[in-house]
Parts: structure tokens; sequence; C-alpha cells
């Protein structure tokens, strides 16, 4: 009796599991927040691991290894440039940040992720108004992303900083 409660009990909660996963991937929309860690290219996975710990030198260093070790899949070469283009923006390197994140948009033009971090780099270089043009395309493909509007929030404070401005009087 307890063996029957407890395998109908496994049972019951496995197929839920798996009902969840199958659901979950016949809606992309839940697919929006999720970082892809390249399938198969250790390099490239670990590149990630590296510049989500601030090891930038390191991570930088594998995800450039990954991508001419092996020969990645479009979308895996694409988030691998965003995350490059993360690691210079992050490294305060924003001039080098761009090229990689517009390689990544040309790669793959729904990288909601490429596009706020070149608009990230627009904003350490004070161009607001080009930095405003990529969230905005940014928070089009994921509205519900977290980065998109704490970047927002961050291009805002800064157009609203005080400006004093000086009369000369003779």
């Amino acid at each position: 009796m307890n063996r029957g409660i407890v395998f109908g009990l496994i049972l019951y909660l496995t197929s839920s599991v798996i009902w969840g996963q199958v659901a979950g991937n016949m809606n992309c929309m839940s697919c929006r927040n999720r970082t892809i860690i390249g399938n198969g290219n250790e390099f490239l996975t670990a590149g990630t691991f590296s510049i989500r710990m601030g090891q930038y030198e390191e991570g930088i260093r594998l995800t450039e290894l990954g991508l001419t070790r092996y020969q990645p899949s479009r979308r895996d070469r694409s988030v691998a440039q965003s995350n490059l283009c993360a690691a210079y923006a992050a490294r305060g390197e924003p001039f080098v940040a761009i090229d990689y994140c517009t390689e990544s948009i040309r790669l793959e033009e729904g990288n909601w992720r490429a596009y706020n971090n070149r608009a990230y780099s627009y904003y350490l270089l004070g161009k607001l108004s080009e930095a405003t043009v990529d969230l905005d395309m940014a928070a089009q493909i994921n509205s519900d992303a977290r980065q998109v509007l704490q970047l927002r929030g961050m291009i805002n404070e800064r157009g609203l900083r005080p400006r004093v401005i000086m009369e000369d009087h003779q």
C-alpha cells in the first residue's frame, strides 16, 4: 500500500515536471530571459562563467578561444559576441564593446541583450540619445527584462541631473 502511494506520488511529480518543460518550450516568451551557455563548447561556457564572476580578461580569452577553435552556430556566435561586448563595457572600454555588440546584432537581430549591452556602452560614452534608441529596441524584443528597466533608470537619472549655468556680470 505504501509503495503504491510513493510510486503514485513520484509518477505525479515527474509528469508535472515533464509537462511544465514541454509547456515552457511551447511558449517561447519564457525563453527570452534565459542565458544560453553554448552547446558543447566548453570555452564559450567557461568564458560566460568567467565574465559573470567579474573575471573579464579570462572571460574574453576563453570566449575568443571558443569562437576560433570551434565552429559555433550563428546563434552561439551572436551570444558570444554579446558576452564580449558586456565584458569590454564592464572593463571600461565602450568603443571596443560597441563593435562586438554591433556584430552580435548583425548575426541575430532579435538579441535583446546585445542591444542592451550596446546601450550601456553608449551610456558610458555619454551618448544618451544613441543609448535610448538601442534600449528601445531591447524593450521591444523583451519588455520584461529587468536589465532594460535598470538601464533606462540610469539614463533618465543622468538626463535629469541639474546643470548650473554661470553668467558673466560686468
